[in-house]
């Protein structure tokens, strides 16, 4: 069995030419004729080069894997019963689904609360994600849930001012703190700003915290599409001189003669601007964690990726030790932006297998009385389902679920599908439920009710597609959890979710679903 794709994706638009008949080793076509164009990664690759690393066309899609591992979530089932109720009494006019209680407070102070179980891990400077900002932050603070403002955001804002080194005034960053703050109801859900290296030297989250108001930052240790910093691809040279100037790598070098020559010229039309790597030792994270504290950060978050287990335990020995508030770790196979595609598939733990091995670290130290911060895990989440199985793989100690792809998704859906109402060009797979936004779009008779009538006109379809995504994954959880009688998500376990598979089984620690109530079942058959 193959798990990997090679030599051909859509994601670097290559292809075969015998599409039916490939060496599955090699990707190679079984018969590699002189005088084919190179349609193929490798026929591209002859005259693209490192351009075919990446996915394409940068800047209009968000990315993922296509490797199929062997064990993923499909591989458990949800467990249901018809007996009793966890959380609400157990009485068929009172445990309906409707009922169920998907709100989450975490932080040390339990200060921070959510509508419902999910969050956005960082996604920053990608064009992906600037061009869907208002969709994205406008529907994360009207849910009531989790927005990250990711990396490289600052330095990538061709109007922030930076002097001496530090940043003085940002444009962009502005904008996506207050889209949010703006359309935050009573509290619930939260900003947070996230920081890489280059972030940390011109001083983006000491900004952010004095200037912004923010109150939660999060350190970036990497993410589950790739093992290197950020990535963007710039198409005009001033502004590639200026991400330089900056101290980005961008490559090739936009101040060499040479290089502008062939740019102008038309040889390569694009540069890649990359973010370093990070260098994590106790010492240095103790002091940053320290550093932000003083400097007024109420929450301190940490995010880290699909490393290697060592990393893992690093992750969560320190987000204990120095009390994060919120430890977030990325399964292998996402991306939403730029992420070198063979290292996007074959780069990285797995999300079982990482989810996994975070549950037994982090029971480890719970079982020896250590702090234990709010868990996060994601890694191509996107339904219901998904939640619910990762939810109830790292019960009791996750408390949220991390999606970035799926809520890009909606927001892209929601927005294109306002500019077709605005065109008066609304598709035929669309126009079935409607031509305005009050028949299309599900969620509007409550949003009218939530936050207005003239509100709501002026409100972006990107968001309403989020919300209204959010609106149905809520359902969808609350269908689930009543199903297996948790009322709310204080009441999720590890045996709400049984393993399909021995290998799974022996993967994750769930049990086998030949194994489940065993003890239980002969009680029942024996009684008398």
């Amino acid at each position: 069995m193959s798990f990997t794709k090679v030599n051909a994706s859509a994601a670097t638009l290559t292809k075969n030419r015998t599409e039916d008949s490939i060496v599955p080793t090699s990707g190679m076509c079984v018969t590699c004729v002189d005088g084919c164009i190179g349609m193929c990664e490798i026929g591209k690759s002859a005259y693209r080069g490192h351009e075919v690393i990446y996915p394409q066309p940068f800047g209009v899609i968000t990315t993922a894997g296509e490797k199929a591992y062997p064990v993923d979530y499909s591989h458990f089932n949800i467990l249901g019963t018809a007996v009793g109720a966890h959380g609400i009494e157990a009485d068929s006019d009172k445990a309906i689904f409707p009922n169920v209680n998907l709100e989450v407070h975490f932080g040390h102070d339990k200060g921070l609360k959510f509508k419902l179980p999910w969050i956005i891990p960082g996604i920053g400077s990608t064009n992906v994600a600037k061009n869907n900002w208002e969709g994205l932050a406008i529907g994360t603070a009207l849910a009531g849930t989790g927005l990250t403002i990711g990396e490289n955001v600052v330095g990538m804002d061709p109007e922030a001012v930076i002097k001496n080194g530090h940043i003085i005034d940002t444009v962009d960053l502005k904008r996506r703190v207050n889209l949010f703050k703006d359309n935050q109801i009573d509290g619930w859900g939260a900003t947070i700003v996230q920081s890489n290296i280059e972030d940390t030297r011109i001083g983006v989250q000491e900004y952010a915290i004095e200037k912004l108001g923010v109150e939660i930052v999060e350190l970036k240790w990497g993410q589950g599409a790739k093992d290197i910093g950020g990535e963007v691809k710039i198409k005009d040279l001033k502004k590639a001189q200026m991400l330089y100037e900056r101290g980005y790598v961008v490559l090739p070098n936009p101040t060499d003669p040479n290089v502008i020559k062939a740019f102008e010229s038309g040889s390569f039309k694009e540069f890649e601007r990359h973010s370093r790597v990070g260098m994590v030792t106790e010492e240095s994270f103790a002091t940053r964690v320290e550093e932000l504290r003083k400097a007024g950060a109420k929450y301190v978050f940490l995010k880290t990726g699909a490393y290697r287990p060592a990393d893992l335990a690093r992750a969560v020995k320190y987000a204990s030790k120095y009390k994060i508030d919120l430890l977030t770790v990325d399964g292998a196979g996402g991306g939403t932006g730029m992420s070198p595609w063979r290292m996007m598939n074959e780069w990285g733990v797995p999300p079982v297998e990482i989810h996994s091995l975070l549950y037994q670290y982090v029971k480890q130290l719970s079982d020896k009385g250590e702090y234990i911060p709010a868990i996060a895990v994601a890694g191509g989440f996107t339904l219901e389902d998904q939640i619910y199985k990762g939810f109830a793989m790292g019960a009791p100690f996750v408390k949220l679920v991390g999606m970035a792809r799926a809520p890009i998704a909606a927001a892209m859906v929601g927005k294109t599908i306002g500019r077709t109402i605005d065109d008066h060009q609304v598709p035929v797979y669309v126009e079935r439920f409607g031509s305005t936004r009050d028949e299309i779009f599900v969620t509007a008779a409550d949003l009218r009710e939530k936050i207005g009538n003239k509100e709501f006109e002026n409100l972006p379809t990107g968001a309403i597609g989020l919300y209204t995504y959010y609106e149905r994954l809520a359902q969808g959880m609350r269908q689930l959890m009543a199903g297996s009688r948790k009322f709310s998500m204080d009441y999720i376990s590890r045996d709400d979710i049984t393993a399909i598979t021995p290998e799974a089984a022996d993967i994750s620690g769930i049990t086998y679903v030949m194994d489940v109530d065993k003890e239980e079942a002969q009680k029942i058959l024996t009684a008398k």
